[in-house]
Formats: structure tokens, sequence, C-alpha cells
């Protein structure tokens, strides 16, 4: 009865991480075909201070979640009013695990880089495509938010996604902000893991959402 018990508790406890992981998805993005870039007449024109840019991310699975940072390669802002432009290079090459140490950072940081053998295209496969992009098609209002649409290609995939930012212009300087936002990695291809494309997984599959979060600093061309 005792191990009966126990069994029945374990899993409860399982149901219960799994739909906590299905539940934490904040402003959870649609990924739709490509759009046109957006033009803006008469605008300001900022560079990305990369030093002072980044990308946050938090993946996850039943037992676990794992964060880290993505560095932005360089970047192009232009500013006329509401309207905002931009480009943006992302060095994949550069992804970092924040919550680990040692041999597992590098275990976890080689894994999604694609850098050990028979693993290469499990993830993100640096060696391949060293770079993702995000290129700006508009900011809308939506319920009281700006929402920046923009084109994220990753793995020579493109979708565009729309997430709510904050901005402001101060004299040479911008910076923006987004909120947390979640993509679904199984829209670009990278499908290792995933429950939603691999039968019998059972609590070993990897959560297809990536939580984002953009940071961003540039000063005027």
């Amino acid at each position: 009865m005792k191990k009966q018990i126990l069994n029945t508790l374990a899993v409860v406890a399982l149901i219960a991480v799994t739909v906590s992981c299905k539940g934490d998805k904040t402003n959870e993005t649609d990924a739709t075909e490509a759009k046109e870039v957006a033009t803006v007449v008469d605008a300001m024109k900022f560079t990305v201070d990369t030093s002072a840019s980044t990308i946050d991310w938090v993946g996850s699975k039943p037992t676990e979640n794992h964060t880290g940072t993505i560095n932005i390669e360089s970047g192009v802002v232009k500013v006329a009013g509401d309207k905002i432009t931009g480009t943006f290079l992302i060095d994949m090459t550069s992804i970092t695990v924040t919550d680990l140490e040692g041999k597992g950072k590098a275990s976890l940081e080689g894994h999604l880089k694609g850098q050990a053998e028979g693993k290469e295209d499990h993830f993100f496969n640096v060696a391949k495509y060293p770079t993702a992009a995000f290129e700006v098609t508009g900011v809308i209002e939506k319920e009281g938010k700006k929402m920046m649409q923009g084109n994220l290609t990753i793995r020579d995939q493109k979708k565009n996604i729309e997430f709510p930012v904050t901005y402001s212009v101060d004299g040479a300087n911008m910076t923006l902000t987004s909120e947390p936002f979640t993509i679904d990695r199984t829209n670009w291809g990278v499908n290792y893991g995933s429950k939603s494309i691999f039968d019998n997984l059972g609590d070993k599959f990897i959560s297809d959402d990536i939580q984002l979060t953009v940071k961003l600093q540039a000063t005027k061309a």
C-alpha cells in the first residue's frame, strides 16, 4: 500500500510539473509567414551597442529549467516617432548557459551548439548556422502595449512573430527592452526531444517552448 501511494504521488507530481511547463507560456508568439520589412522616412539611425545588449533565454523539461544568454552580433535601428525599423544579427556561437558550472555547463552548451559528435543537428548546429537574424516589420498597439513585429530567422528558416516592447530615445541613446516572450522552437525545425514531434518520449521530452527577453542599447550613428 505504501509503495502504491508513493507511485501515485510521483504521477501526480509529474502531471503537475508538466502542466506547469505548459502553462508558463509568457506572451506566447504565433509564428506566421515572413512579412515585408517596414520602411521609415526621415528616421534617426542608431547602432546597437553589442557589449551592452543581450538576449536572455529559458528552456525547460519536466524536471528542471535552464537559463542562458545569446549575444547580439550587430544591429541598426531607425526611429521616427512611433515608427521603428531595424535589422539585427544574433551570434549563435555565443550561446551560454548561466545556471550550471563546470562539466555540466560545458556539456549543455556543446549540445545546444551541436559540437558533440553525432549531435550536430539536435539543436542549433552553429557550425552550419552561426548566425540568426531579426528584421523589424512593424510596431503596432495591442491591448495598451507596443507590439514589435518582425521576421526571426533561425537555421535558415524565417518566421514572423510579435512580442511586447518598451523603448525610449534620450538624445544620442536609445534603449529597447522586450517583455519575456515565448517561441515554439519546432517552428524553426529545432525538433530534438520534442513531444509534439516524436512519440514514446515519456517524461524524457524537452519543452518546445523557449522564453526570450531582448535587452538592447544603441547610440546615434
